[in-house]
């Protein structure tokens, strides 16, 4: 009976880490950018059964479970769905790669390409973050007009003697990963890359003018939640059970 109760109590823990991380997902199902997670779960090592009285045949049972666990949370990369928003600015990327960041901490990269021009005319996030090129900081200080290509080079227009010409600011730092299981989370869209990650050649397109929605699907999120809270609900009656069989024991059939 206490081994019941371990078993269904694991269970119980395993789905509350579970609805933690699904909540987070519906959280940010209109985050430009976001990545969903998913809970992977698995079993404690399986006791194998067989009966003991039948001599030497013995015959197999069954296994029995003694619990379970959240393994790790995966982060899901598959490609959101494009919005159109008109803002030169706004940047999406077509394939497998990341925009590379400068942060205090380091480079780290997202996917979330709702940029902005600092005080300085830097190509900064809405966090202040200045977004990177293939020669450093991205600086549009004299731009006037501004377009993305589809390779990531960014061209302004700048006012000359005798009119205007126009002339490449930098190309987009776009990074792509041999293992994106390398990534790690670390808040606001951004990812950083473990010691061990191998970077991989970007064959990817650069939309100027839209943004990368959210790959969370609310409804499959909430159905999740509901079988989640279910079996949730199923492990606490199971504890409940175990308990009152306890109970029983100790006080009834425990007596003279």
């Amino acid at each position: 009976m206490i081994r019941g109760i371990y078993t269904s109590g694991s269970g119980m823990l395993a789905e509350s880490l579970r609805t933690d991380v699904i909540a987070n997902n519906l959280a940010n199902a209109d985050t430009v950018g976001y990545k969903k997670d998913v809970a992977v779960s698995k079993d404690f090592r399986s006791l194998l059964i067989r009966r003991i009285n039948d001599g030497q045949d013995q015959p197999v049972i069954g296994s029995l479970g003694t619990g379970a666990m959240v393994d790790e949370v995966a982060t899901n990369h598959t490609t959101g769905s494009m919005r159109p928003t008109g803002n030169n600015l706004d940047l999406a990327i077509e394939g497998s790669g990341f925009f590379a960041i400068q942060t205090p901490n380091g480079v780290r990269y997202t996917r979330n390409g709702s940029f902005t021009l600092s005080a300085q005319g830097d190509l900064v996030t809405h966090d202040g973050n200045r977004v990177l090129g293939t020669g450093g900081p991205i600086n549009l200080a004299n731009a006037k007009q501004l377009s993305v290509a589809d390779d990531g080079r960014i061209m302004i227009r700048e006012d000359v003697q005798g009119g205007a010409a126009d002339t490449e600011a930098g190309t987009l730092q776009i990074v792509s990963f041999a293992d994106e299981r390398q990534l790690v989370k670390e808040g606001s869209t951004l990812f950083k890359a473990n010691p061990g990650a191998q970077q991989a050649p970007a064959t990817v397109l650069v939309r100027s003018g839209s943004l990368e929605q959210s790959n969370v699907n609310v409804v499959t999120e909430m159905v999740n939640m509901i079988s989640g809270y279910r079996a949730y609900e199923f492990n606490s009656k199971a504890v409940q059970a175990h308990d009152e069989l306890l109970d029983k024991a100790v006080n009834d059939v425990g007596k003279v």
